[in-house]
């Protein structure tokens, strides 16, 4: 049977290319999202799917029945696009002026429709039963999981599979790792309230520029100081914000930031930290502030044995150069709740071109995507389907 599914999707690949080009001219941004989710419900109506619109506000869900008993099996694809203005000059770019698929979303969703529809076509032979998770707002927390899950997303379920193309990856090279995979991503927002006042008399002011540069460099050694060597941490200051004329001093400042962890403790560590520092900055200087620190999508954390699974079917993937253990990366994934709930993994799809002289990163107004890398990954999804057996 799964030389048979390698024929269809292979059959499907311009399908699949052909969908993913048309979900690209039209991104919808996170939570706003209404013709990407109807188009999906659609597909899979078509091919007789039980079709749940509207979970957990703007997801999907599809549901295949097999003939044969046998395991529930969830695979889940996101379909949100970014708030940035695209620059790639493709002929299938966005027509949405400052909304774009910077991140591969749009592959992902035309992946597993036509995966599902490989699958639909051998439904008289499967085992078990798949469940087409297509979810929403992934690209913006609090995402579309928590929410999908409560709808009732996860009801039944064994096990969840997921893969994310990733174009700093060379195509053919499929990465995995059991553990920590991806970070918690969190955020924070820091509103310092000085005295402003003329540019020609600081000593009547209190700068809220030079106090929020001292707490910039301040929290420069969190990491380096606060928390334990071997434990991974980033901290980064993404926005300072201070507009006033030439000649006048700030009374406020502005800086907004991330912070990325794998431990819970370190997470919790850093938060008190911060709160501390920016309070400790602040008096020193006799200047107030109000700080708010916002918890994101918490850290992807595989199951050691479905990790191992995905990684022994990717080996048997025509396509396939190298199976890849990979070194945690330090963005985030919603997909992370999904494995607060059931066993499951999720991974990497190589998907940066060998012909390109420059490979565009994620979140990039030039992020592309070497298409073939879709075919690779619906494979190694649908191998996953055919072959797992529960513990």
């Amino acid at each position: 049977m799964e030389q048979k599914l390698f024929e269809r999707l292979d059959q499907g690949y311009d399908e699949m290319v052909e969908i993913r080009r048309y979900l690209h001219q039209y991104p919808e941004l996170s939570f706003e999202e209404e013709e990407t989710p109807a188009y999906i419900a659609d597909y899979h109506r078509r091919l007789g799917h039980e079709v749940h619109t509207g979970v957990g506000g703007r997801g999907v869900t599809a549901r295949l029945e097999g003939a044969h008993p046998g395991p529930v099996i969830a695979l889940r694809a996101d379909f949100d696009a970014l708030p940035i203005q695209e620059e790639t000059g493709l002929p299938f770019a966005s027509k949405r002026d400052g909304v774009m698929h910077a991140c591969g979303h749009d592959g992902h969703t035309a992946e597993m429709l036509v995966l599902a529809k490989a699958l639909n076509q051998l439904q008289d032979e499967l085992s078990g039963t798949i469940v087409f998770i297509h979810q929403h707002a992934e690209e913006l927390a609090p995402g579309g999981a928590q929410a999908m899950i409560e709808d009732g997303c996860l009801d039944g379920v064994d096990v969840i599979f997921g893969t994310h193309l990733w174009a700093t990856v060379p195509y053919g090279v499929m990465q995995y790792k059991d553990e920590a995979m991806m970070a918690a991503a969190d955020s924070f927002d820091i509103n310092i309230i000085g005295r402003g006042g003329h540019g020609a008399t600081p000593h009547l002011t209190k700068d809220a520029i030079v106090i929020g540069s001292q707490l910039v460099t301040t929290i420069q050694q969190l990491v380096s100081r606060r928390i334990d060597p071997q434990e991974s941490a980033v901290v980064s200051v993404g926005s300072f914000e201070a507009a006033n004329a030439f000649n006048v001093i700030a009374d406020q400042a502005r800086l907004v930031g991330t912070v990325r962890t794998f431990n819970d403790d370190v997470r919790d560590s850093i938060e008190e930290e911060l709160n501390r520092m920016t309070k400790g900055v602040c008096d020193s200087a006799g200047a107030e502030a109000d700080f708010c620190y916002f918890r994101g999508y918490p850290a992807v954390v595989n199951h050691t044995r479905e990790a191992d699974f995905l990684a022994s079917c990717a080996a048997e993937v025509p396509g396939v150069t190298e199976t890849e253990y990979m070194k945690p990366q330090m963005t985030g994934e919603d997909f992370a709740y999904y494995l607060h709930h059931v066993k499951g993994s999720y991974f990497f799809t190589g998907a940066g071109h060998p012909e390109w002289e420059k490979t565009y990163p994620h979140h990039h107004p030039k992020f592309d995507i070497d298409e073939r890398a879709m075919l690779i990954a619906a494979k190694i999804l649908g191998k996953a389907v055919l072959d797992y057996e529960p513990a």
